[in-house]
């Protein structure tokens, strides 16, 4: 595996700067996981009968990345990139014309715009859009949510690329 550059989190940072330092931290963490990989071992399910691949878990994140700061923070009225309705985890099944580079090209943009749609923002903003309980998240939590996602799928990255080419570590 490459060691891409990653940025550590600042141990001793305000609450806002140590939210975007861990949320870029794991960002940074699951190009790491997927470089110097093929397309074809990038979209490499980790086993019977999971279709989880690093591809999936790439594409995944960018709509989660839309969801929740372009949909539900700002309300932005868009469709999720991937998935649908009818096939909710069709994020996840990479199929064979995708590519890393497409892919990774449509993460980053999300990334973009989620940063975008939280300048300027105070932790305390509330999203345009509401919880099923009828209430608002805020900013802050939102913040957490996207670092526990990127946690978690980083814990299958890990995985994921130790099957592939038995690299660990990152």
């Amino acid at each position: 595996m490459t060691s891409s550059e990653r940025t550590g989190p600042s141990a001793s940072a305000g609450e806002r700067d140590m939210l975007d330092g861990w949320l870029e931290f794991h960002r940074e963490t699951l190009v790491a996981k997927c470089e110097g990989l093929s397309d074809e071992q990038l979209r490499t399910a980790s086993a019977e009968p999971s279709m989880l691949s690093l591809l999936g878990l790439v594409r995944h994140m960018a709509d989660v990345e839309r969801h929740w700061f372009r949909r539900v923070l700002t309300g932005e009225e868009i469709e999720p990139i991937f998935y649908t309705e009818d096939d909710p985890d069709r994020d996840f099944r990479a199929g064979d014309g995708d590519t890393w580079q497409d892919t990774h090209t449509t993460w980053q943009a999300e990334v973009a715009a989620a940063r975008a749609a939280v300048g300027g923002r105070s932790l305390d903003d509330l999203a345009v859009r509401e919880n099923r309980e009828g209430g608002k998240f805020n900013l802050r939590w939102i913040y957490v949510h996207m670092i526990e996602e990127y946690a978690r799928h980083n814990g299958h990255a890990d995985l994921l690329r130790e099957r592939i080419d038995g690299a660990t570590g990152v």
